[in-house]
């Protein structure tokens, strides 16, 4: 790898200052993708390129110097830092103070490593290696776009159990009048903040986060006040509590009349999706749901009451 000495030249007048767009109000991100279009650009010659320094939802211009690229708001990275995370495909990275930061943490509750993984559209979370969106010929935006639709469509009042990076919160308050979301990992939240995608979990005025436990929070909700609980817990051995008796009588305890619960469950086709589809439809009649449809092609079911 080729070294280069720090020192920035100018950019050309017409492009002095950089200014940073509108839509960059954060620090910006560089993920492997962005990283290898500089690269590759650069070795053709260029000196400017046009990139998303917010994980795709808008392009701003980088201009490229032989000691590496100058951002639009005044940072500037080495190609060495370029080619290193290229090479990291599970990690998005800050920029802050000249250095590249990758976003990630320890969850509190869970002590799992987590960070924030790129994909072709929205990121997903990566807790403790696994994506908690489907992203095998879908991206997570899409993934949770046919969640919404296959519970009906939000609207009146709504239940999100797992917050997460908020996308499911953030699509059905599109629609809804309200929408509650609760998250148990503080961590995941600051994930969160970092994560262009998830700007409206934070600015939405219809929507309002609990930091704490699924299973206890539902209990001190009131009774019969939600349209749709979106349910989309992490995975059975990391939450069991979420898929039992009690916390399934107490969705239909919340719910209004004729009220919808949309429950993510993973792949119906697959041996492991089969068996927890059974467990799962059992006790949620029993919990006193009285129709449980199967949604395939969200992965999941929808409960009525």
């Amino acid at each position: 790898m080729l070294s280069f000495d720090l020192v920035w030249d100018d950019p050309p007048k017409q492009r002095n200052p950089l200014k940073p767009s509108s839509q960059l109000r954060q620090r910006p991100i560089l993920t492997w993708q962005t990283a290898q279009a500089l690269l590759d650009q650069f070795q053709q010659g260029k000196s400017q390129a046009e990139v998303s320094l917010d994980l795709g939802i808008s392009t701003c211009p980088v201009i490229l110097q032989p000691q590496g690229i100058l951002l639009p708001d005044g940072q500037h990275l080495t190609w060495e830092e370029l080619q290193q995370i290229s090479e990291s495909q599970t990690t998005c990275y800050q920029i802050e103070q000249n250095k590249p930061h990758p976003i990630r943490a320890i969850g509190q509750a869970s002590d799992l490593p987590l960070n924030l993984m790129p994909t072709s559209a929205a990121p997903t979370l990566l807790l403790g290696g696994l994506p908690m969106h489907r992203i095998k010929d879908i991206d997570p935006w899409q993934d949770t776009q046919r969640k919404l639709k296959a519970s009906g469509g939000a609207y009146g009042a709504v239940l999100d159990t797992a917050t997460g990076l908020g996308y499911t919160a953030i699509l059905a308050a599109k629609t809804a009048q309200e929408v509650l979301t609760i998250e148990i990992e503080p961590a995941v939240l600051e994930i969160a903040r970092q994560n262009p995608w998830s700007r409206e979990l934070f600015e939405n005025p219809k929507i309002r986060s609990i930091l704490g436990d699924a299973f206890e929070v539902i209990q001190t909700l009131p009774s019969n006040h939600f349209s749709l609980i979106l349910h989309d817990p992490p995975t059975f051995s990391l939450a069991g509590e979420l898929y039992s008796g009690e916390f399934y009588r107490q969705c239909v305890r919340v719910l209004r009349a004729r009220g919808r619960m949309f429950h993510y469950i993973g792949d119906l086709q697959s041996k492991l999706g089969a068996g927890l589809l059974r467990s799962v439809t059992r006790r949620l009649l029993e919990a006193g749901f009285s129709r449980v449809l199967r949604k395939p092609y969200a992965f999941g079911v929808l409960a009525i009451k």
